[in-house]
């Protein structure tokens, strides 16, 4: 049975346990602060106002080569004889970063005072590097770092600056100057722009160039293109993932493209093949600029612009239920289509002649030209690839020919080919129709090489025997 007291002994009995309770925390807490100063690693010691030693931590007593038992309560000369601490004591001001001389090896320490009432009650001291040749190196290495840091910054905005910029979108037609005049208004706001157009118009180039135009030029600008990465992987490459979130994923975690886009654009590529259960995630991190990595649980926010793009009906898609209705409304506060190739026409030669001029940057001392015959096949096709078609055109014409000047002939036989009509018949006899398709390419290689036998045949990649054979076969004019 426990043994109960009267209450005059109670008050004694308490006031005994809590003094103990409390000198048991103040012993843990000493424990403590002596085990934090014996991990100061260059070395630290305390003395009292007078200069007597108060504390002198192991890792300072092994490189002096000394025992702390033997120093304790010694006048800090006695084992440093240039110490200064007694004298910090006397003045009250620290000193840092100061020179201090041990057996002929110069050091740089700090001597801080510490004070208690006004008055100083004893000195804190610290070896901060143990050769001055380490202070040395850490400013060298310092202004290496700093120098490569100044040419990575001059890397970067010249690398951004040779981005592209609406400069760089060439065309005088009226479709392209009232695209590019509401393009750069866009770009003075944060708003979110649809850029939609076939494949190959330049919808990189212009997401490219409204982000030069915005405030947010000097911050990333963070490409991802929705239909090239795994429907798996998508939700990691947004949001990026917390470390341990899978089995491979890296320590640490690893950041989202939200993340990396904070301050600058989001471009989101080819939005049209966004996975349709992802799309709600999209829509919420749009909505508050809130989200979490995959597997974590700590929400981050990040300040980014959205720029879309597509070359699919997003509004067909919404009514077939392929794209949600909310989504396309968030991005499509600020349309900008951009016209297919076929629709600019009088932009299609000066395109032409700058592809060929930066084409030919990639050769030094070429230099290309067209003939009129050659800039006519271009100007009449219709150009189902735009742009991206007509570089690939330019491209291959420049790596064939011999010379720089671009004829007619040089270019690619489909760009002249004109549509076989039914014959005169009305049947579509096979063989029929695929004499008079050889017949008429023979009239227009022969006709684009000013009846050049031999360049005919080159264009038509046949020899010039069998060219002679077919022309007699379809009864064209040898002369």
């Amino acid at each position: 049975m426990s043994r109960s007291y009267p209450e005059a002994e109670q008050k004694p009995l308490l006031a005994r346990a809590r003094a103990e309770g409390q000198l048991q925390s103040v012993l843990r807490r000493l424990k403590l602060a002596d085990l934090i100063f014996d991990h100061i690693e260059n070395g630290a010691v305390v003395t009292d106002a007078d200069g007597f030693i108060l504390y002198f931590n192991h890792p300072y007593a092994r490189f002096l080569e000394i025992e702390v038992e033997q120093v304790i309560g010694k006048h800090v000369t006695e084992v440093l004889e240039n110490s200064r601490m007694h004298i910090v004591a006397r003045t009250g001001k620290a000193e840092v970063n100061e020179i201090f001389t041990y057996r002929g090896r110069d050091m740089v320490v700090q001597r801080i005072p510490i004070f208690e009432g006004g008055k100083v009650v004893a000195v804190y001291g610290q070896i901060m590097f143990k050769h001055v040749s380490d202070v040395g190196r850490l400013a060298s290495n310092l202004s290496l770092l700093e120098s490569k840091l100044k040419l990575y910054e001059k890397e970067l905005i010249s690398l951004r600056s040779s981005r592209y910029t609406f400069d760089s979108i060439r065309g005088t037609s009226l479709p392209l100057i009232e695209l590019k005049e509401a393009a750069c208004k866009a770009a003075l706001t944060d708003l979110p722009i649809l850029l939609t157009g076939e494949s190959g118009t330049g919808k990189e180039l212009f997401a490219q160039a409204i982000h030069q135009a915005s405030s947010r030029h000097k911050s990333p600008s963070i490409h991802i293109n929705c239909a090239a990465i795994p429907k798996e992987l998508f939700e990691a490459e947004l949001f990026g993932y917390a470390e341990g979130a899978f089995t491979g994923a890296k320590a640490g975690g690893k950041p989202g493209k939200f993340e990396l886009a904070d301050g600058g654009t989001l471009f989101l590529d080819e939005i049209g093949e966004l996975p349709l259960e992802l799309q709600p995630k999209l829509l919420r991190v749009l909505e508050d600029k809130l989200f979490e990595r995959v597997g974590g649980n700590r929400m981050l926010k990040s300040d980014f612009r959205i720029i879309a793009a597509t070359n699919r009906d997003l509004e067909q898609m919404v009514r077939k239920k392929e794209f949600r209705e909310d989504l396309f409304y968030r991005l499509n506060v600020v349309p900008l289509p951009i016209p297919p190739l076929r629709e600019r026409r009088g932009d299609i030669i000066p395109l032409a002649r700058h592809l060929l001029s930066k084409i030919a940057d990639n050769y030094p001392g070429s230099h290309y030209e067209m003939t009129p015959a050659a800039e006519k096949i271009l100007d009449s096709y219709h150009w189902p690839g735009n742009i991206r078609e007509l570089l690939n055109v330019l491209e291959r014409t420049a790596f064939t020919i011999e010379g720089n000047c671009i004829e007619a002939c040089d270019l690619p036989f489909y760009l002249s080919r004109t549509a076989i009509a039914p014959l005169r018949s009305g049947q579509w006899d096979l063989c029929a129709v695929v004499a008079e398709a050889e017949r008429e390419a023979l009239r227009k290689a022969l006709e684009l090489t000013g009846n050049n036998k031999a360049r005919a045949a080159k264009l038509l990649g046949i020899h010039r025997t069998v060219l002679y054979k077919k022309m007699t076969k379809y009864q064209i004019p040898l002369n």
